[in-house]
Formats: structure tokens, C-alpha cells, sequence
């Protein structure tokens, strides 16, 4: 294969096509789709039908990557909320400073011993696979619905740790070729770079948001010319920054994407859209082309040593950081064991690594180059197959999933309670049956099954099997009840919900033990609490927003006991335990109430006290 115009055309083509259906098979068995790239990587490639080749791109391939992960990146920033860092502040903090500087140097005393390679080349090795990075963080997010707090975490963990890596690695791999050993000169290394990055980042951020906000952009194609402004930005960003000092492109991309993602830009779903569908065209071709350019002897050549390197990372290294950054917080011990066991690397190692080891051969150091490419492949492909494959395996064995709810219909009802439990992190799945409603669902970013919810197998392929919670919201009273009846019998959730239009038929719901909610009977109390209770209704508004109500059983044994006068003081503050529910009985407790083991309390409050008092009431579950 040549880097010809026609085959070169035919080949990309190619390769964005195999790129498209990898996503498509992610969707449909829910596995990270980055398990099916780098499969598909490893079939065109030399080692099996020899498609795609080193020579396949010619000279642009340093030039098609790094654009390529300039995007990539952009994009992860870009989602990266700074508002959802007090969902995990403290861990996240950590993971991208102690916990990356665990990574960098257990991963380069283990490649120092076990591989028997110098320092450098070691510490290289190391800085490259401290990146976990978006490209392997978000796929596995779409198909395991964590709590928000360890999301946030590991997306905040990905897409800082992909640009300190590159960094990082372009700093020890310029000592090694230009013999800097000083460590007041590697430090002004990175700091240029990293410096570089941010003020690039910055003025191009602030330039396309002045555009944006400013600019007439012609009202006709107004939608368009933002999406092509902010691409076009980031683009720009890492070109410009990558002309000031090498790799600094990447942190001036992510830059300009955390600031324009936070700010109140013009058409931000227009844009978002399109830089999503873009993200994956551009992911699908780099991790296919980076595969395929592989060559198996390099990863033999390592022998025993390199499982040694590739199980301590992922089996000691990556639990230890884990652990050490989220110690104290509010992580359960399954949201750690979790995010220890699912870290898979991704885009920045896999490139960086590629074009270093070509540099390394120039320079006549081929040992050098086939450790590194060996290693940093071998930890990819094993953590991307085991951890990313196995991902939401793993959650569900150790129940870090949140409560799955069912819900029957997609219709207005159906959508906003749907909405309003994703809103407190809750994994919801909507089935519906008009294709239309199910579209306009899923426009709103609802997760909807279609097919017929009074259908077993529907039901099933859904997810009631795992449901907690079980809701037919449809018009249709007689519908609703055929679920209600089906989810009972054949599925068993821990509660099943019903709609009831009519008011008479509350009493046939009731006698099945379901929980009829009568939609007359929910208006005019509505209406009542407006009427009577309206600094109550205002709060109640804002749940998810500002104030929030949760009930859990308790399973602390340090409260068995204990009066709430005694328990009051060591919740949070601006939080209390409103209602307490016993042996099917429900009360407002006093001061004297003691609580016992099982009991199920109602704590009431501002939404983040509300979240530490579940972890401090059921610290096993919350």
C-alpha cells in the first residue's frame, strides 16, 4: 500500500467505515467501542491482512495524529464541567497529582527491573502510561451509568493526565536524546510547555467566545459557522502551540476546550453535536491506524517481563493510587475497587509512543524504541480488553451501578420523571413503543428502549431483570396494569409504580400490590400544596439544584443505638433526618428516637450535605 493519492483516499475511506461500524457494535453489546478499534487495528494490520502498513501514510502520519488527538482532546475538555468538581473535588485533585506521581514512578521502577532498561527509558515509559485519557474514559462511561463522583473523577483524572503525560514524556524523551540530565533544566522544560500551552489555549478560547457572542455570524448560517468557529478554534489552538514548543498543542487544546465548555457560548448543542460526531469519526481512525502499524515481535520481544509491567500496573500500581487519592472521601469501597480495576490507556500513550519510537530508530537506539512501543501496547491492549471489555461486568459485581428503573412509556410524564432521576444519578431506561416518541426521547439525552413494554422479552432485553424500580407512565390504564402485573410476576422488583388516569381503578392496582398513583388524585394535591404549603412547593423545585430529599436503610452499626440528639451533630451541616420508617410504620422521631439497623430514615437538605449523610447513614451503598 502506497501513500498514493487514490489509495491513499481508498484507505482512509476504509478505515473510517470499519470506524463507524465499531461504534455501531459498541451500541449493540454495550462494550467500550475502544475494545473494537483496536481489534479492528490488529486485523488490518501487518500481522494478519497487512491492509494498513508503516509506510501507508508516508510522512504525514505525525501530522494526521497529532491534529487528529488535538480534537480528541479538545473534545474531552470541552465536556469537562468545572460546576461537577464538587462531586469529587478532593479525589480528583489527588488522582492527577499524587496519584499520577505514583503512576510515573512505580510504572518506571517496575520497567527499570523487570525489563532490564535504563532510568530514562524507564521513566519515559512511565510518564506515558499515567494517561488514562477521555478516549477510553467516556466510551466506558456511556455503557456503565457510575455515580456522578466517580464519573467526575475519572474524566477529570483522563483528560488532565493525558496532557501532563504527553508533557511529561516530551521532556524525558528530549533528555534522552539531547543527554539533559539537570533537573532545573527538565523542569523549565516542562514548564515552557506546559506554560505554552495554557496562554495559547487561552487567547484562542477567548478569541472564539468574543466571536461567538459578538460577531454577527450571518443569522442564515449562524449554527454552522459556530460549529466550523469552535473547530476551526481548536485546531488552531494546537497548531499554534505546537509552533512555540513540541506537545504543547495539547495542553493549549485542552485549555481553550475546559474554558469554552464552561462559558455561555451560542448554539453550545449545535456545537456539541458536532464535535461529537467528528470526535468519533477522528478516534475511530487514529486508534484503528495506531493498531494496525503494531508488529507482534515487538510485544514478544518483551517475554516474562513484560506481563510482569503490565500486571503491576493494572493489578498494584493503579489500585494503590486509587485508593491513596480517594481515602477520606465518600467513595464506597466498590466505587474503589472500580475505578482500581478500570483504567484502561488510551490515544496519548498509543501516539506519543509511535512517533518517539520512530525519532528513536533515526537516532539509531532500536532497543529503546521496541521496549517502549512494546510495553506502552502491551499495557493498552490488556487493560483496553480486560478492563474496558469487562467494565460493566465488573460494576455490576461489585454494585457500583446506581438504581436501574424501568419506566413505561415515553410519553410527557414518562420523560420527566425520567429526567428528574437522571438528575440525582440515577441509570434510567424508558420504553416505548411509537417510534416517533421514541425518537423525540432520545433527542432529549434519555436512554429508550423501543418495543412494547407489555411484552416479556421487551421488558427483559431492558434491563428489568436488574430493576429496582419498575413505572408504567402510559395514558392507557389497562396497559399500565398489564405491566404492573407482568413486572410483578416474572421480574420481582423491590417496587413497582403505576399511572392511573381513572380514579376508579386505583383499587384493582392496589389489590395486585402495586402503588397506583391516581394522576387526578397527584394534581389536586398539586394544587393543595401550592395553595397551602408554597415555600415547600418553591423548595421542592429545586431538588437536584439546591435541596434534595433521599430515604435509606440504615447500615451503619455505629448508629445502632444512638438518639438522633447524639447523631444530629455528625451529620452535615444544613441536614436532618425528617422521618424515620419501622416495621411498615413511618414517623417524625424527637430527640430520644434511637435508631436501629434496618431502619429506613428520611434525610432532608442541601443536595451535597444530603449526599455525605447517605454516605455516613449506609456507607455501603450510597
Amino acid at each position: 500500500m502506497t501513500a498514493g493519492g487514490g489509495n491513499l483516499i481508498t484507505l482512509v475511506a476504509a478505515l473510517i467505515g470499519v470506524g463507524v461500524v465499531a461504534q455501531l457494535l459498541s451500541d449493540r453489546f454495550q462494550v467500550p467501542s475502544v475494545v473494537f478499534l483496536l481489534a479492528s487495528g490488529v486485523i488490518l494490520g501487518p500481522e494478519v491482512l497487512g491492509v494498513v502498513g508503516p509506510d501507508s501514510f508516508g510522512n504525514a502520519l505525525s501530522a494526521i495524529v497529532g491534529l487528529s488527538v488535538a480534537v480528541i482532546v479538545f473534545e474531552g475538555a470541552f465536556h469537562l464541567r468545572i460546576g461537577r468538581l464538587r462531586e469529587a473535588p478532593a479525589a480528583a485533585f489527588k488522582l492527577v497529582t499524587l496519584g499520577a506521581a505514583i503512576a510515573l514512578v512505580g510504572t518506571a521502577v517496575v520497567v527499570h527491573y523487570a525489563l532490564g532498561v535504563g532510568w530514562l527509558v524507564s521513566a519515559l515509559v512511565g510518564a506515558l502510561l499515567v494517561a488514562t485519557g477521555p478516549t477510553v474514559i467516556a466510551p466506558i462511561l456511556e455503557v456503565v451509568p457510575v455515580r456522578s463522583r466517580v464519573g467526575t473523577a475519572l474524566e477529570t483524572e483522563g483528560i488532565v493526565n493525558d496532557v501532563t503525560a504527553a508533557i511529561l514524556a516530551v521532556v524525558i524523551f528530549e533528555a534522552i536524546i539531547a543527554e539533559v540530565r539537570e533537573p532545573a533544566a527538565l523542569f523549565a522544560l516542562f514548564a515552557q510547555r506546559l506554560g505554552s500551552g495554557i496562554v495559547v489555549g487561552l487567547a484562542v478560547a477567548a478569541v472564539v467566545f468574543y466571536a461567538l457572542r459578538y460577531v454577527d455570524l450571518s443569522p442564515g448560517n449562524a449554527p454552522q459557522n459556530a460549529r466550523l468557529l469552535v473547530l476551526g478554534g481548536a485546531l488552531v489552538a494546537y497548531g499554534g502551540a505546537e509552533a512555540i514548543a513540541t506537545e504543547a498543542g495539547i495542553a493549549a487544546a485542552a485549555t481553550a476546550g475546559v474554558i469554552l465548555g464552561n462559558t455561555d457560548v451560542p448554539y453550545e448543542e449545535e456545537v456539541t453535536d458536532f464535535k461529537g460526531d467528528v470526535t468519533l469519526i477522528v478516534l475511530s481512525f487514529v486508534f484503528i491506524t495506531l493498531a494496525a502499524l503494531l508488529q507482534f515481535e515487538y510485544l514478544l520481544g518483551l517475554g516474562v517481563g513484560g506481563l510482569i509491567v503490565a500486571a503491576a500496573v493494572a493489578l498494584v500500581i493503579r489500585p494503590v493510587l486509587v485508593f491513596v487519592s480517594t481515602a477520606g472521601d465518600r467513595f464506597t469501597r466498590g466505587e474503589q475497587l472500580f475505578m482500581s480495576f478500570v483504567g484502561p490507556r488510551g490515544i496519548i500513550p498509543a501516539s506519543v509512543a509511535t512517533l518517539f519510537a520512530v525519532e528513536f530508530r533515526a537516532e539509531g537506539m532500536p532497543a529503546a524504541a521496541n521496549v517502549l512501543v512494546g510495553t506502552v501496547f502491551l499495557v493498552i491492549f490488556l487493560t483496553v480488553a480486560l478492563e474496558a471489555g469487562f467494565a460493566r461486568r465488573i460494576a455490576e459485581f461489585l454494585d457500583v451501578i446506581p438504581m436501574r428503573v424501568i419506566i413505561i412509556g415515553a410519553g410527557s410524564v414518562g420523560q420527566t420523571l425520567a429526567a428528574r432521576l437522571e438528575g440525582r444519578g440515577e441509570n434510567v431506561v424508558l420504553v416505548e413503543e411509537d417510534v416517533n416518541t421514541v425518537e423525540t426521547a432520545r433527542n432529549e439525552g434519555l436512554t429508550v428502549h423501543h418495543g412494547d413494554g407489555t411484552d416479556t422479552e421487551v421488558l427483559r432485553s431492558a434491563g428489568a431483570e436488574n430493576a429496582k424500580i419498575v413505572a408504567a407512565t402510559t395514558g392507557d390504564d389497562d396497559v399500565n396494569l398489564l405491566v404492573a402485573q407482568l413486572a410483578e410476576s416474572k421480574f420481582g422488583p423491590e417496587t413497582t409504580l403505576a399511572r392511573v388516569n381513572n380514579p376508579g381503578n386505583v383499587d384493582a392496582f392496589e389489590d395486585l400490590g402495586v402503588r397506583a398513583i391516581s394522576a387526578v388524585d397527584a394534581t389536586a394535591m398539586a394544587f393543595d400544596d401550592y395553595i397551602e404549603r408554597p415555600s415547600l412547593v418553591n423548595w421542592m423545585d429545586d431538588i437536584g439544584e439546591r435541596g434534595d430529599v433521599q430515604e435509606v436503610e440504615v447500615t451503619a452499626e455505629k448508629l445502632v443505638g444512638r438518639s438522633l440528639s447524639e447523631i444530629g451533630p455528625q451529620l452535615p451541616p444544613r441536614c436532618l433526618i425528617a422521618l424515620v420508617a419501622r416495621n411498615g410504620e413511618t414517623f417524625v422521631p424527637d430527640g430520644e428516637q434511637t435508631i436501629e439497623l434496618g431502619d429506613r430514615v428520611t434525610l432532608i437538605g442541601d443536595d451535597e450535605a444530603v449526599r455525605e449523610a447517605l454516605t455516613f447513614v449506609n456507607p455501603d451503598g450510597a
